[in-house]
């Protein structure tokens, strides 16, 4: 590992680190080996100003531990930030101000305990609402403002009503919490979150053409297979490629063209199976490489030579294929084998998205982390905890607070956390109670209440005049008359849940 200063610097070269191919070895064995020997970055950071504890990050100030960010300041505790300021464990925020615990939220102001809220302003507790000011614990809003529970209020019953909820304590927080949860489940729910595109197929897409199987896309056109990417084009099988168009099986990335099989590549065009090179084209099995062309295995070759070697060695990964510890065959077109990967199966977000018991994973193959012992002493425990920030002092600075997990969940809980000036000066400054988790649970507990990035097919379950479960009446005549809608979809919402799950227009005649 070498420090980014040194990583950036030129007082090393990656290529003296090349070595020419080995036709007698399958090809992922020596991309492994020479993964062992190159110097690596600690983070992914560029251009981050007070930033030290961030990764996957560009042009960040003055934030502290989020990860797959850009253009945010004074930010904590985060993943997939956007353009904002001022906002602690959030989750796919962007141009937003002042929020807390919002999930998947854009153009929001001083809003808390929230998800999917679209140009909301002061907005707790709430799913699934669009233009609304000064609402608590509501769902499925439009436009409204001092509703409580989606029940109209005038602004003095608002501020009246709200004061005797008690939801700026933590035990007052977590009442709401489980109301505005009952509520939530009580009205329809679109089939997937859809917006301004066409063609598209997948869940959280917005302003985008002919896109399958995608999740977490905005502004995109012709994937399959993708989540997480903005601005991406023509591209297949892969995450966080953002501004990028022609790319294949590839994991992270910015203005890229014309990759496959790559890692954390950025700035780059025509490059296969590379891990970490950027402003640099025509690389096959490089790692490290800055403003390269023609190498193979960070070997420097002439134009002419790298192009005869290339189509031998792709024969050769098909002649002598790479064969892993529990016998899968890897040939040219696979990704790299797990099992050449410096992390573990845990220690990576395939375990937030796909998550495995560390006996499921030894199964498959995959390494596995064990919690490193801790040497620190628990001062309090979040039971003893202030239940108002009003009656939190200044020395909850020097305290080690317990997790209330207490290391027993499979969520990489590190038992114990400390609360640091910044976030105690927001919690202060938004009202709000002191965290009970560390910040690993606390991400946890974000992803669980994301739909996963798999769709099943099924049917809209609108009844006619209600929905199938007798649940919600519904406020509207729609379409297809008092009969049970005939329309069916693909969705990432699974059959065996609580959610009433309608089609575009029987929910639209019900919301918008």
């Amino acid at each position: 590992m070498y420090c980014s200063a040194c990583w950036w610097s030129d007082k090393w070269d990656p290529v003296s680190y090349g070595r020419g191919y080995d036709f007698s070895k399958p090809f992922f064995e020596q991309f492994g080996n020479i993964g062992k020997i190159v110097p690596r970055l600690p983070l992914i950071s560029i251009e981050n100003s007070n930033s030290d504890y961030v990764n996957y990050a560009i042009h960040n100030k003055s934030c502290y531990l989020i990860v797959s960010v850009e253009d945010n300041e004074n930010c904590s505790y985060g993943y997939r930030l956007f353009n904002d300021k001022d906002c602690i464990d959030c989750e796919n925020v962007h141009h937003s101000e002042l929020c807390y615990e919002c999930i998947q939220c854009g153009e929001c102001y001083k809003c808390t305990f929230s998800q999917k809220l679209e140009s909301c302003s002061e907005v707790s507790f709430s799913f699934n609402c669009r233009g609304c000011q000064q609402c608590f614990g509501c769902a499925n809003l439009r436009n409204k403002k001092y509703c409580i529970f989606n029940e109209q209020y005038s602004k003095e019953e608002y501020i009246k009503k709200l004061g005797e909820l008690s939801s700026n304590s933590y035990s007052g927080s977590v009442v709401s919490a489980e109301r505005a949860k009952v509520l939530n489940l009580a009205f329809p729910r679109k089939f997937a979150e859809i917006l301004r595109s066409n063609n598209c197929e997948g869940d959280n897409i917005q302003n985008s053409k002919d896109c399958f199987n995608s999740f977490n896309i905005r502004e995109c056109k012709d994937l399959v297979n993708v989540f997480s990417v903005f601005q991406a084009f023509s591209s297949q099988d892969g995450c966080f490629i953002d501004f990028c168009e022609r790319t294949y099986e590839s994991i992270g990335g910015e203005k890229d063209s014309r990759k496959s099989f790559t890692y954390s590549c950025w700035g780059v065009s025509d490059l296969s199976y590379c891990d970490t090179c950027n402003a640099s084209s025509n690389l096959f099995a490089c790692i490290g490489l800055r403003s390269k062309q023609y190498c193979i295995l960070n070997k420097q070759y002439t134009k002419e030579e790298y192009e005869e070697l290339v189509p031998r060695i792709i024969e050769h990964m098909n002649t002598m294929p790479y064969v892993d510890s529990k016998g899968r065959i890897y040939k040219y077109g696979e990704f790299f084998p797990p099992e050449l990967s410096p992390f573990a199966y845990n220690e990576t977000i395939a375990q937030e998205y796909f998550p495995l018991t560390k006996e499921q994973a030894l199964a498959q193959g995959y390494s596995w982390k064990d919690p490193e012992e801790r040497n620190y002493q628990i001062t309090i425990k979040p039971e003893n905890l202030p239940d108002h920030i009003k009656d939190t002092k200044d020395d909850i600075l020097n305290q080690v607070i317990g997790c209330a997990h207490e290391g027993k969940c499979n969520e990489q809980c590190t038992t114990a956390f400390k609360i640091i000036p910044e976030e105690l000066q927001f919690y202060r400054r938004m009202n709000l109670p002191l965290p009970r988790l560390c910040p690993n649970c606390r991400h946890y507990e974000r992803l669980a209440q994301r739909n996963p990035l798999k769709l099943w097919h099924r049917q809209c379950q609108c009844a006619g005049t209600k929905s199938e479960n007798g649940v919600y009446a519904n406020t509207a005549a729609h379409q297809h008359g008092v009969g049970k809608c005939p329309n069916e979809f693909e969705t990432s919402y699974a059959p065996e849940r609580k959610e009433i799950v309608y089609c575009e227009q029987c929910y639209n005649a019900e919301v918008v």
